[in-house]
């Protein structure tokens, strides 16, 4: 009994402790929120009490704030989605392989933000193919109809010398500048508490601020910010006034929870309000997609982005920070709003990706972009799609034009990469027993006709609802590794490194002083220094292995 008694002051002492903690700690953040509100332009003409009850009425419950994004410095709770990577298939049984582009390159710089922080990434963190799309590749403009070029190109597997690997290339066609249809953007801010870091809010708003001085003067920018509330910091502006939109990103202040899903539907209905017919409607989302308050299930938010794609008004979200950031529903938010995902780690990507590279991940060219291919058996014993795990179709998709897909932006390249067994290879493979009630034939000409395989694209041009299709065959040939393209070459050693990052089982004995070779044997024209940065990450995770 005197145990029990010291026991209930003490448990009583301690909950006290923690809820003072929770207040003081919303108190301070629910006041720099309400400040944001009160400075609102959408809150013009009210008075200072009616603007305070507006403020406190779409305030959470206290449960809720329990529930909110701090968790301390102590404490990391990062997320990603789990890849299981792909398996190698056998091609007389199937034959087809089907997936959407993917021309999201944030795995690449939150990949490269473990490694220059000295430490190794996580495995799911790491997306092939977005570290081989974060490169541009000296592909051939597209001439003709098609907004964009398909190349492809065969030679050794740097990591398995019995296979082969098949690149695929796609250059998006650059647009004519003179002429471009103006912008309505649409800033989505995430101002919670949990972006205090200086990695967060004050790196987003200079990040932002870089993308204004490029915009043109016939351009619309507004911005929307969301902290326990939704609310719209400024209405839609000409481009031109940079003053008044650098001054409204100034006052936001983080604080407050994050009510994500309330914040996604104010901004796709000020961008429709403000739609800009044939130009580009966009709504760009800044968080660290810690969203804890409102709609903020990765299920509801991917459902409410499959509306809003509807409307032709594209998404870009840029991910910032460390410690909470939450990658895997950044990537299905993306994918089901007809967007791009990015993560700034600094101010360089910051440039990277709002100076240097503006139109290609602003501008759309071609939407739903589809790759199936169709291997050839008689050439091909089994094949295996190096990455776009996440990218994957059903076969059936391919010829379904409801069906979504990724979009391809002006000037932008997709590449892709297959490791194939040869036909004849000894190498064993785990295919399937044989079929009872049917054969599979494989067509006498399929020997004859030197075709290795056939590429197929279907894509949509950016406001119509029917797809072209692209069908173009490939003939079997290859040259040797040392003879092969630099753009082969350099993609083959981000793969690589992508697959020891990830501890690959398909990675053979392939080791990082490979990788370094193949990768400076391509740098070649590298005006922005990215290949020789790729290098230097190279460099740093072989000191972190030993």
């Amino acid at each position: 009994m005197k145990t029990a008694t010291l026991q209930r002051p003490l448990l009583l002492l301690v909950a006290a402790v923690a809820i003072g903690y929770l207040a003081a700690g919303c108190g301070r953040t629910q006041q720099k929120a309400m400040d944001q509100v009160i400075l609102s332009e959408e809150t013009k003409g009210e008075t200072l009490p009616a603007r305070k009850d507006a403020y406190r009425s779409a305030q959470p419950s206290s449960m809720e704030l329990a529930d909110r994004d701090y968790a301390g410095p102590n404490f990391n709770t990062e997320e990603y989605d789990h890849i299981s990577e792909n398996e190698f298939k056998e091609a007389a049984q199937n034959p087809l392989s089907t997936f959407s582009i993917d021309v999201d390159t944030a795995s690449y710089s939150n990949v490269r933000r473990f490694i220059t922080g000295s430490q190794l990434p996580p495995l799911d963190s790491v997306r092939i193919e977005e570290m081989i799309n974060y490169f541009d590749y000296d592909y051939p403009q597209p001439k003709g109809e098609h907004p964009f070029s398909v190349i492809t190109e065969i030679s050794a597997c740097p990591w398995n010398a019995g296979n082969r690997l098949i690149h695929i290339g796609l250059q998006g066609k650059s647009l004519d500048y003179n002429n471009l249809k103006p912008c309505n953007l649409v800033f989505l801010i995430d101002s919670s508490g949990s972006m205090e870091d200086a990695n967060k809010l004050p790196l987003l708003k200079q990040s932002l601020k870089l993308l204004v001085g490029e915009l043109n003067a016939g351009d619309r920018v507004a911005i929307v910010a969301y902290a326990g509330s939704a609310g719209l910091v400024l209405p839609s502006t000409p481009a031109g006034k940079k003053d008044a939109i650098i001054a409204a990103m100034d006052r936001l202040q983080a604080g407050g929870c994050t009510a994500g899903g309330a914040g996604l539907q104010l901004a796709y209905k000020t961008a429709r309000e403000n739609l800009v017919e044939g130009g580009n409607n966009r709504v760009i989302l800044c968080t660290d997609g810690d969203f804890n308050v409102g709609v903020s299930s990765t299920g509801d938010l991917v459902r409410m982005m499959e509306e809003n794609r509807k409307t032709d008004i594209y998404l870009t979200i840029c991910g910032f920070g460390m410690g909470n950031y939450k990658d895997g529903r950044m990537e299905q938010i993306s994918k089901a709003g007809n967007g791009n995902y990015f993560y700034i780690d600094g101010i360089k990507e910051a440039r990277k990706v709002f100076v240097k590279e503006m139109r290609a991940n602003l501008f759309t060219i071609a939407k739903d972009v589809k790759i199936q291919i169709e291997f050839n058996p008689a050439r091909v014993k089994a094949y295996r799609l190096v990455g776009y795990e996440n990218r994957l179709l059903a076969n059936e998709d391919f010829n379904n034009d409801l069906k979504d897909a990724g979009e391809l932006g002006a000037g932008h390249t997709v590449t892709a990469l297959y490791e194939i067994i040869p036909a004849g290879s000894r190498e064993g493979v785990n295919g399937t027993d044989p079929l009872k009630y049917q054969q599979t034939v494989i067509s006498p000409d399929a020997s004859k006709n030197g075709e290795i395989m056939t590429v197929k694209l279907r894509y949509k041009p950016p406001r119509k609802d029917i797809s072209k299709l692209i069908v173009m065959p490939v003939i079997d040939g290859s040259t040797g590794l040392g003879k092969s393209s630099e753009n082969f070459r350099f993609s083959s050693a981000v793969a690589g490194f992508g697959m020891i990052l990830r501890d690959s089982k398909f990675k053979k004995d392939l080791t990082l002083k490979q990788v370094l070779e193949l990768a400076r044997s391509a740098r070649g024209r590298d005006d922005e220094g990215y290949r020789s940065e790729f290098i230097s990450l190279v460099e740093t995770c072989a000191l972190l292995k030993k």
